[in-house]
């Protein structure tokens, strides 16, 4: 699934993994600072009608991935979510996600 900035519609990176402590992404280039982002992670029509769900998460770590020298691997925690869409993203976890991070 994709993932994007709400504010200028960039290409953040593809949803690689989740886990109830956030997520993770994998991104074409390296995100540099600990801050909030305001993203849109685009949905499938399995997880819902609804074509995406909006959030800000605070980037927490990042690393260059270690198989695809051309990707990076960025880690985020959800500060701010609607309760609906709280509710979608849970359905995603159960669907795709571990019950405990592994990064």
């Amino acid at each position: 699934m994709r993932v994007v900035d709400n504010n200028t519609h960039d290409l953040i990176g593809y949803l690689s993994d989740i886990s109830p402590q956030g997520f993770k992404l994998d991104c074409q280039k390296a995100l540099t600072d600990d801050k909030d982002y305001s993203l849109r992670l685009d949905l499938t029509p399995e997880i819902s009608d609804k074509p995406y769900i909006s959030f800000v998460s605070r980037r927490v770590w990042g690393q260059p991935d270690p198989i695809d020298p051309y990707v990076y691997n960025e880690g985020f925690k959800i500060i701010k979510i609607s309760p609906y869409d709280q509710g979608i993203f849970q359905r995603i976890l159960e669907k795709y996600g571990l019950p405990e991070s592994n990064w």
